[in-house]
C-alpha cells in the first residue's frame, strides 16, 4: 500500500476512534463538561503518527465530538489544545528515547497538564471573563487528565506487547 495513504487511513482511523471515546462514555462534571476517554487516543496518536498526523486526527476528532456533543463553542479551542496536546506528546517522549515508557508518561503528564492550562485560559478569556470562574474547571480537567494518562500508558503498552504498535507506527 501506498505509505501516503496508509498514512491518511492511520490518521483517519484515529480521529474516529478519538471523536468515538470521547463521546461513548461522558461522566457529567459541575461545570456542565465531562471526564471521557479521548484523551488517552488523543496521547496515542501522537505517539503512533507522530507530529502532523498525530495533531491532525487529534484536533480533528476532538473537535468533531465537541460538535457533535453540543459543545461547539469549544470546537475552536480544543482543536487547538487537543491538536497541541499531541504535538507535546511527541516531541516530550521524544526526549526520553532511551528510555520509551518514562518518556510516555512524562509526556502524557506534560501534554495533560497543558490541556488543563488551556481551557482555563480560553475559558477564562473568551467564555466567562472572569479568572476565578474558569478556575473552577481546572480540577476536572486534571482528573479528565489524569485518566488520559492512565488508559494511554495501559493501552500503549498493550499495544507494543501485541506489536500492534510497531504496524501502526508511521515510518
Amino acid at each position: 500500500m501506498n505509505e501516503k495513504v496508509r498514512r491518511t487511513v492511520i490518521a483517519a482511523m484515529f480521529a474516529a476512534l478519538i471523536c468515538v471515546a470521547t463521546l461513548l462514555i461522558q461522566i457529567p462534571t459541575v461545570t456542565k463538561g465531562y471526564v471521557n476517554l479521548g484523551d488517552c487516543f488523543v496521547l496515542i496518536a501522537g505517539w503512533i503518527c507522530g507530529a502532523n498526523w498525530g495533531f491532525a486526527a487529534a484536533a480533528i476528532g476532538s473537535a468533531l465530538a465537541d460538535v457533535i456533543a453540543g459543545y461547539a463553542i469549544f470546537a475552536p479551542a480544543t482543536f487547538l489544545i487537543k491538536g497541541i496536546m499531541a504535538l507535546i506528546a511527541v516531541f516530550a517522549a521524544k526526549a526520553f528515547a532511551s528510555h520509551a515508557a518514562v518518556g510516555r508518561i512524562f509526556s502524557a503528564v506534560c501534554a495533560e497538564l497543558f490541556m488543563a492550562f488551556g481551557y482555563f485560559v480560553f475559558e477564562w478569556i473568551f467564555i466567562t471573563g472572569n479568572i476565578v470562574s474558569a478556575a473552577v474547571g481546572i480540577p476536572e480537567n486534571l482528573i479528565q487528565g489524569g485518566v488520559g494518562v492512565l488508559a494511554a500508558v495501559a493501552i500503549m503498552t498493550a499495544l507494543e506487547r501485541t506489536r500492534a504498535a510497531e504496524m501502526l507506527r508511521f515510518k
